[in-house]
């Protein structure tokens, strides 16, 4: 009865850790063996990586990221044109803790969005925060918000945000509203925070697509010259996928 109170006081203290830890005690019988000092010890430590992957799980909520992507399982073959050298340099973070940008162009289905999202998620693993939007979807809530009068809360919530991916950039031209949103998100982040940007674009392209010269010109030269640039190549991952599909069938 006492233990099964002590249960429910770790449960009201919110120390879900060192429930899971002590209810595998009970259920070891060689545990009981064990000093108490070793025993609190191995429940601390339950409760220290309870509260790490608690954390984890919260900011990869947070980051509603596009794919369930790891750098793990990034698909090298194909001719990505990635060496895995150069991928596994990105995947230690160093570029977000110097406020650098990651750029990565392609043809429609080459895995940019995957690549994107496992590098994003690789953050999150290392404690970062990060936010994944599709360009389209970003200014739409933008406008939004300006009508609502939100807008500048909604600007401060991305700007607190050490990683914010921007997905499929340059679909279309960018419209003066679009143009003055992008401004403002990248002057706020700019040596502060990190971007990935991805575009079926080459980065010689991406002055086009913002239209207006004098405003790309305030945009590019804060982002393309802080930022590893990628470009895939290879053939479409759903296109891959459609065959495995065939011959599993």
């Amino acid at each position: 009865m006492l233990l099964q109170q002590t249960i429910e006081t770790l449960k009201q203290l919110r120390l879900g850790g060192m429930v899971k830890a002590l209810e595998l005690q009970l259920e070891m019988p060689d545990s009981q063996s064990l000093p108490f000092e070793e025993r609190l010890g191995l429940m601390v430590d339950c409760q220290l990586t309870w509260q790490s992957d608690k954390r984890l799980q919260t900011r990869l909520r947070s980051a509603q990221l596009f794919e369930r992507a790891t750098i793990e399982d990034f698909d090298f073959k194909g001719s990505r044109n990635i060496e895995r050298s150069s991928l596994l340099s990105l995947a230690n973070c160093d570029w977000l803790r110097a406020h650098q940008n990651v750029l990565i162009d392609g043809a429609t289905g080459v895995g940019k969005s995957y690549l994107a999202c496992a590098l994003a998620q690789k953050a999150c693993r290392e404690g970062f925060t990060a936010q994944y939007l599709r360009c389209s979807k970003l200014f739409e809530d933008l406008s939004i918000a300006r009508a609502d009068g939100s807008y500048h809360r909604r600007l401060a919530e991305l700007a607190r945000k050490d990683l914010l991916v921007l997905d499929d950039f340059g679909r279309t031209p960018l419209t003066m509203p679009e143009r003055k949103d992008l401004l403002e998100i990248i002057e706020d982040r700019y040596d502060r925070r990190s971007l990935i940007i991805t575009s079926q674009l080459p980065t010689d392209n991406w002055h086009d697509a913002i239209v207006d010269p004098t405003i790309a010109d305030a945009l590019l030269d804060r982002v393309i010259h802080n930022s590893h640039k990628i470009s895939l190549k290879g053939e479409s991952r759903r296109k891959t996928k459609g065959k495995q599909l065939k011959l599993v069938g």
